[in-house]
């Protein structure tokens, strides 16, 4: 009687296939689909359909990688997931998948071992859910972290540098002048004026160190003085060649502008011209006697390539190396001995990310360098109202 009752409540309670099927249906947020043995797709929920576009009909009997990126196709990343299932039991993992569109999204999967009842494996389950607007949020929070340690970062740049780059130097010249005022009726009139000329020259250096460091204030903290804007390169590179032609002539150092004059690119004017000027104008102070610098631009997809090479004194790979991201203690030096050059180049980086772009350079000792920067191709007047 006992047994009888069991076998009647077993094959009253347990429910069938259509049963399960129904609830992984009525998961709406999860995909759930198999495979089988040859890792070929053999079933397919309604909730996959939502998050791949694919019907049950286009999907089955398609191969397992057609949801994945070409990129992790080419890893062998479909067939890795199968393995570590089988050696562990299940295999989890969170990746980029691909649409029915070739649009992607982020997701959050689990793929375990498929067993009938004498424990063979007859195929496997994939389990998934798009966590894409999570990873986004992620992302935000990381990205606001980072510049807010940037913001950190470039605060203590700037303290350091009016502590004692710009202090350094008034107070000497407010000392030499106190020298000059008290001793005026008994210095030799030679003296006064090489005082005089010591006194512009440093008021001259520290002006310019001052208006790098309002520039470079102006990329993190003037966020409203950012505008794009067409720009004709060719006439941007001539402007700056003419403006630093008498720094040039000194050391009889030749300009040469080999940019098309169609070459359009999309950038904030005076941040473009900041960049050309602080570049051209390293150049020149790297350059040997009657040394030779040119620029010239190519188009790559969207961007355009600028590249300035001169043809002076190069640089070794450990100096190319932090030449973009110098410590306070470096940044100190390069301002001492190049009277703003550190912040100048700091300046051309912060300038080109400002826009879109990136800088990088290429040199070796003795033979010149070359610095390369990438600057967004001429856009659509009717764009310029959604730039933020």
């Amino acid at each position: 009687m006992g047994k009888e009752t069991d076998k009647v409540l077993k094959e009253q309670y347990v429910p069938n296939a259509e049963f399960y099927s129904q609830i992984v249906n009525s998961l709406q947020d999860y995909a759930v689909f198999t495979v089988d043995r040859e890792l070929n797709i053999n079933s397919w929920n309604s909730a996959a359909t939502k998050i791949f576009q694919f019907t049950t009909e286009e999907i089955i009997g398609k191969p397992f990688e057609i949801i994945f990126t070409t990129v992790d196709i080419k890893s062998g990343i479909p067939k890795l997931e199968i393995d570590i299932a089988l050696q562990e039991g299940r295999s989890n993992d969170v990746r980029w998948h691909k649409r029915k569109d070739e649009s992607t999204f982020y997701a959050d999967g689990l793929v375990f071992p498929l067993k009938n009842e004498e424990e063979e494996v007859i195929g496997y389950v994939k389990i998934l859910r798009d966590i894409t607007a999570r990873k986004a949020s992620e992302d935000a929070i990381k990205k606001y972290s980072k510049e807010l340690e940037e913001l950190n970062t470039h605060k203590e740049n700037v303290l350091a540098i009016l502590s004692h780059d710009l202090r350094s130097p008034l107070a000497g010249i407010i000392q030499g002048a106190e020298y000059l005022k008290l001793n005026y009726n008994t210095i030799e009139p030679v003296l006064v004026k090489e005082l005089l000329d010591e006194f512009h020259i440093a008021a001259v250096d520290e002006l310019a160190m001052l208006d790098y460091l309002v520039e470079w204030a102006r990329i993190k903290y003037a966020a409203e003085a950012f505008v794009p804007t067409n720009i004709n390169l060719n006439e941007a590179v001539t402007k700056v060649f003419k403006s630093l032609k008498e720094t040039a002539a000194i050391n009889a150092i030749n300009f040469r502008n080999d940019v098309d004059d169609s070459c359009i690119v999309f950038a904030d004017d005076k941040m473009v011209n900041s960049i050309l000027h602080n570049l051209v104008s390293n150049a020149i102070k790297h350059s040997e006697v009657e040394g030779k610098i040119a620029v010239s631009a190519n188009e790559n997809e969207d961007m355009i390539i600028v590249k300035i090479k001169d043809s002076g004194i190069g640089m070794s790979q450990k100096k190319q190396d932090k030449l973009f991201s110098p410590q306070l203690k470096s940044l100190s030096k390069a301002l001492e001995k190049d009277k703003g050059a550190g912040i100048g180049l700091l300046l051309v980086k912060g300038f080109l990310e400002k826009n879109g772009g990136n800088v990088w350079v290429e040199s070796s000792e003795g033979k010149g360098a070359s610095f390369y920067f990438t600057l967004p191709l001429k856009k659509s007047l009717s764009l310029n109202n959604h730039v933020v």
